[in-house]
C-alpha cells in the first residue's frame, strides 16, 4: 500500500501549469514544510521536512484558486519517484506526493492570527469557571441532541 497523509504550511504559492491538447489540465505544485520533532539528550528541537507536491485536474486548479504562501494544509495522495538525465549528463532522482485529496487543516482566521471561526448567526460561547461553555439561550432548538 503506497497511502501518504501529510499536514504542513506552504512554503510559497503553487507554481501551476496547463497540459497542452484539446483539454488542458491544470498540475500545481507546491511543496509543504511538515514539522518533524524529535528529542537529542533530553532537549526538545523542532524542525521541518520539505516534502513536494503536485496535483492534477480539479485538484490543481484548487490549490491554484486558494492556496497561499503559509497556510496550513492537509494533504493524501502516494508517494511516487523518478529520475531524469539532467543537461550535464547527470542522473537526478526525484521524490513526490501525488495529491488524491487535500484540505484547510485551520480556518483563515485562525491562520491569521485572529482566533478561531465562529460560524452561524449565535453569539459565540463564552468559557464557563469549570472549563465548560455556555451555551446561549434560544438556540437549544438548533442543537442536534436535545
Amino acid at each position: 500500500m503506497n497511502k501518504v497523509i501529510l499536514m504542513g504550511r506552504l512554503t510559497r504559492d503553487p507554481e501551476v501549469r496547463y497540459s497542452q491538447g484539446e483539454t488542458p489540465m491544470a498540475i500545481a505544485r507546491y511543496t509543504l514544510a511538515v514539522d518533524r520533532r524529535f528529542s537529542r539528550n533530553n532537549t526538545d528541537n523542532q524542525t521541518a521536512d520539505f516534502i513536494g507536491c503536485v496535483a492534477f485536474g480539479r485538484s490543481g486548479e484548487f490549490a491554484e484558486k486558494y492556496f497561499r504562501k503559509g497556510i496550513k494544509v492537509l494533504v493524501t495522495g502516494r508517494i511516487q519517484t523518478g529520475s531524469y538525465t539532467n543537461k550535464d549528463g547527470v542522473k537526478v532522482y526525484t521524490t513526490e506526493v501525488v495529491v488524491e485529496d487535500q484540505e484547510f487543516a485551520e480556518s483563515k482566521n485562525s491562520s491569521s492570527g485572529e482566533g478561531s471561526f465562529s460560524g452561524g448567526n449565535a453569539p459565540a460561547p463564552m468559557a464557563a469557571g469549570d472549563g465548560f461553555m455556555n451555551i446561549p439561550d434560544g438556540i437549544d432548538e438548533e442543537l442536534p441532541f436535545n
